[in-house]
C-alpha cells in the first residue's frame, strides 16, 4: 500500500542513474577541461537488473516464510508481530534510501504475523489457507501476463487513483482495526448488507475491492522494475522493488483469505 512513496525514492535512484549513461564525445571533453571535483557516487557501482530484484525478491520471500513457520507455530506472537510489521512498513516506505536489513527485518516480522493469522483461518476452515495461496499467485500471473502483454499499463491517472484509493483503504482499516482490538466489534463480519435476496457481510464487498486494488498495485510495482532497469538506476534500489513486492502480494494474500472466509461462512 506504499508503493507511491516508495515511487520516490525509485525517482532519487533514477537520478542517480541517469549518471551511468555513456557520455557524449563532447561531454567527455567538457569533463577532461572542467576542474576536478570529488566523485558524488562509486563509478564502479553497478546498475540494476532484472536478475537483482528477482534474486532480492526470493530472498525476503524465503525469510518470510521462515518467519511464517515460527508464526504457525507460536500464534501468541501474531499481535506483537502485526504491529512491529506495521512499524517497520512505515520506516521502510518513507526511507529515502532502502535498507536491506530493515527490509529483511520486516519480512520476518510480517511473516511471523502471517503464519499466525493463517493458522487462525485454517482453523477455522480447513484447506483456505492452500486456496489462498493459490489465489493469490494466479492473480500475480495473470497481472503480470496483462502488463507484458502491454493490455494493462501504468498511468498517471492510475496512479493517482491508487494514491487516493489505497490511501482510503488504508486509513479504513486502521480504523476498523482499532475498533476490533478494543471493542470486539467487527464491522467486515458484523455489518451486513441485502444482495441479490441474501443477507452477507459488508466484508464481501470490501475484501472485494481491495483485490482489486492490489491486483492494479502489482502493475505499478512492474512498472516500477521495468522503469528501474530501463533508467540503469543503482543496484541498491532493486531492494525497494522486492519490497514493494512483497508488501503487494501480503496484501492481496490476506484480503484473498478474507473473502474465502466470508464466501465458506454464508
Amino acid at each position: 500500500m506504499s508503493n507511491p512513496m516508495m515511487r520516490r525514492s525509485l525517482n532519487e535512484g533514477t537520478k542517480a542513474g541517469q549518471q551511468l549513461q555513456t557520455p557524449s564525445a563532447d561531454q567527455l571533453n567538457a569533463m577532461y577541461m572542467a576542474p576536478s571535483a570529488q566523485p558524488q557516487r562509486p563509478v564502479d557501482e553497478r546498475v540494476m537488473t532484472y536478475d537483482d530484484v528477482f534474486m532480492k525478491s526470493l530472498l525476503c520471500f524465503a525469510v518470510l516464510l521462515v518467519g511464517a513457520a515460527v508464526g504457525w507455530f507460536a500464534p501468541i506472537l501474531t499481535l506483537p508481530a502485526v504491529l512491529g510489521g506495521l512499524v517497520l512498513g512505515l520506516v521502510n516506505a518513507f526511507k529515502k534510501e532502502p535498507s536491506p536489513a530493515l527490509i529483511l527485518a520486516y519480512a520476518a516480522v510480517e511473516g511471523v504475523a502471517l503464519g499466525g493469522i493463517s493458522r487462525a483461518f485454517e482453523g477455522l476452515y480447513n484447506g483456505i489457507v492452500m486456496q489462498a495461496i493459490l489465489a493469490t499467485l494466479c492473480v500475480f500471473g495473470v497481472m503480470f501476463a496483462l502488463f507484458k502483454a502491454k493490455i494493462v499499463r501504468n498511468s498517471p491517472k492510475l496512479m493517482k487513483f491508487l494514491l487516493i484509493a489505497v490511501g482510503g483503504y488504508a486509513i479504513f482499516s486502521l480504523i476498523s482495526f482499532g475498533i476490533t482490538l478494543f471493542t470486539g466489534f467487527n464491522m467486515r463480519s458484523d455489518v451486513h448488507v441485502n444482495l441479490f435476496g441474501m443477507s452477507l457481510p459488508i466484508g464481501i464487498l470490501i475484501s472485494g475491492l481491495a483485490i482489486v486494488l492490489a491486483a492494479l498495485t502489482l502493475i505499478t510495482d512492474f512498472d516500477m522494475v521495468e522503469q528501474g532497469v530501463r533508467n540503469r538506476i543503482p543496484e541498491r534500489y532493486s531492494w525497494l522493488c522486492a519490497f514493494s513486492l512483497m508488501t503487494t502480494l501480503v496484501w492481496l494474500y490476506i484480503e484473498i483469505l478474507r473473502l474465502l472466509s466470508y464466501l465458506r461462512s454464508n
